[in-house]
């Protein structure tokens, strides 16, 4: 990062800050991301005891991830609470309209709302960053409706910015691969099961222990389409261990397992909805 990019980085710091400060008290929906982990930590420097975390354990997040949010919750010494999420009970989840993350984050955002309430907190925060707003997010929609606030896309805060500040203050997750909801490896109009969740976060599991870091396998009904970057596509289809990835996937329920020339990216699967 340049000196001029640095210096512009910093200087949406105190543009956060004072956000924060003017919350006074606020309640941060917590995954333990990038992004979520680097808000709370200002958060926790800004305000000390007066923020609250809450991270909902849910079957549509890799169970390691939940784990992960944990720890980094208690590093950090914040007040943490868990609730289980209820998706999989929830029609418009399931039958995975292009709107499923509309009713998804309705639901989340209630519920948070709703233990704000109890404990007198008037912000819930999310870690929406300005990024976000180039791809669909349907579950902005319900951030919006239900009043809760994007401190870090509020400052306009990108990515970068947040992954630079995140390695200058030492925190773990500054070099994090993204992790979106698993069910966004679906197409749009496959139900979306435990199962099916289920196959999908064991499969992305087995290829980041083969050194995929960055890594989608979305799911064709029975077709692993797998994503890596496209530098290691290469790698993925080489002979010596391409039958270790078929085999590990088939093991997991898959018919067939194919790679995507195109590489890894996010929301791809959005990417028949502009068509």
């Amino acid at each position: 990062m340049t000196s001029l990019a640095a210096r512009q980085t910093k200087s949406k710091l105190p543009n956060l800050r004072e956000s924060l400060e003017q919350m006074d008290r606020v309640l941060i929906a917590f995954s333990g991301g990038v992004d979520s982990t680097f808000l709370l930590k200002i958060a926790e420097d800004t305000l000390g005891a007066k923020v609250l975390a809450v991270t909902a354990r849910s079957p549509a997040y890799p169970e390691e991830e939940y784990v992960q949010a944990c720890h980094l919750a208690r590093r950090m010494g914040v007040e943490h609470l868990t609730i289980e999420s209820r998706e999989l009970e929830n029609d418009h989840f399931v039958e995975n309209p292009p709107q499923r993350c509309y009713y998804c984050k309705r639901e989340l955002f209630g519920d948070l709302l709703a233990i704000a309430r109890e404990r007198g907190i008037p912000f819930v925060s999310d870690a929406t960053n300005l990024d976000d707003c180039s791809d669909y997010r349907p579950g902005r929609r319900a951030a919006r409706e239900l009043g809760v606030r994007s401190p870090l896309q509020e400052v306009g805060m990108t990515k970068q910015e947040i992954r630079d500040l995140s390695k200058a203050l030492g925190l773990p997750t500054w070099d994090k691969p993204a992790m979106a909801c698993l069910a966004s490896r679906f197409p749009y109009g496959e139900t979306i099961t435990r199962d099916g969740l289920r196959r999908v976060a064991g499969a992305e599991r087995r290829l980041r222990e083969f050194g995929f870091e960055h890594v989608r396998v979305r799911s064709h009904a029975n077709i692993a389409r797998i994503e890596v970057l496209a530098g290691q596509i290469e790698a993925l289809a080489r002979a010596d261990g391409r039958q270790e990835i078929v085999d590990a996937l088939k093991a997991l329920g898959f018919s067939y397992v194919a790679v995507d020339l195109q590489g890894y990216r996010t929301g791809s699967l959005n990417e028949e909805l502009a068509s």
